[in-house]
């Protein structure tokens, strides 16, 4: 079986590995599954056009490798595809990848993708803007910012760069006042963040079981200063989250959230972050998007 693999050149593993040290590894490891691998590493700017080409190859699979972020970017892409699509995890967190089963060694990863299977997944829109995993204001978008940054300055250590975000984070996040409206009930909360991820998180662990279940869960991370933010990060570390008092979630097929200063605020949209002003609209795309995961499919 042929795979062509079209890959964020950016993206911290190739950083990591340098570019002919990741081609010719991905190319073993596929190669070791009686596979072969195309890989064609490409600029940020070039990832639509070469994964369109990539899409376009009927006699190949096509793979998209890159972080959350890279995935993000490519939705439109995705959403025209009509087939399954792969994907290779890359990134700092991969949100996406661990969901669909993809995670561990790059070979793992690789071996995954020889033997998955074909998943649908619900994808989000938020007014112009669509997303795969999760939406967040405050703290998270902070969160996304800091860690652009501290990539910058810690080129060869994404553990040691989200550390720092983190830190940073949890020392400088701000409380947001937030008009939340479901339905026809409004109601306005002080938060230090608000996320929202497309279907449920299950259990402790942040992770979603099911990605196709059409709805959002919406999380409120109720203003309480620096220890409150850190009581919050530790129950997160622990895996306590769910019963975490400052930390509330439901669920909803749609919602619209809106700053209650009017300010044009960050946004992160799978760890890419926009300034955005005025309501922005939660709708679902339900079971817009095929990619090939290594877990079972939704019924």
């Amino acid at each position: 079986m042929r795979h062509v693999i079209v890959v964020n050149a950016r993206a911290g593993t190739v950083l990591e590995l340098g570019q002919a040290a990741f081609a010719t590894r991905v190319a073993e490891a596929f190669a070791s599954h009686g596979c072969t691998a195309d890989v064609r590493l490409v600029s940020p700017k070039e990832l639509h056009s070469a994964l369109a080409l990539a899409i376009a190859d009927q006699d190949a699979v096509p793979v998209i490798a890159g972080g959350d972020g890279t995935i993000n970017g490519v939705l439109p892409i995705l959403l025209e595809a009509h087939r399954p699509v792969g994907i290779l995890p890359l990134g700092t967190v991969n949100v996406l990848g661990r969901d669909l089963g993809l995670y561990g060694t790059l070979e793992r990863q690789i071996e995954a993708l020889c033997t998955g299977r074909p998943v649908e997944l619900d994808i989000g829109r938020v007014n112009d803007q669509m997303f795969h995993s999760l939406s967040g204001m405050g703290f998270f978008s902070l969160m996304a910012r800091e860690r652009e940054h501290a990539r910058r300055r810690f080129p060869f250590s994404r553990a040691a760069a989200f550390l720092v975000a983190s830190v940073r984070s949890i020392l400088f996040t701000r409380a947001i006042t937030v008009e939340i409206l479901v339905e026809d009930e409004r109601r306005q909360v002080e938060a230090d963040a608000v996320l929202v991820t497309i279907n449920s998180f299950d259990g402790a662990e942040w992770r979603r079981s099911d990605l196709a279940g059409g709805v959002f869960e919406v999380h409120i991370l109720n203003a309480g200063g620096l220890w409150s933010r850190c009581k919050a990060a530790l129950s997160v570390v622990t895996g306590g989250w769910r019963d975490s008092p400052e930390l509330v979630s439901f669920t909803t097929p749609e919602v619209t959230l809106r700053r209650r200063d009017k300010r044009r605020g960050h946004i992160t949209f799978d760890g890419e972050v926009e300034r955005r002003g005025g309501a922005l609209s939660y709708r679902l795309l339900p079971r817009a998007v095929t990619v090939i995961a290594a877990r079972e499919p939704n019924l």
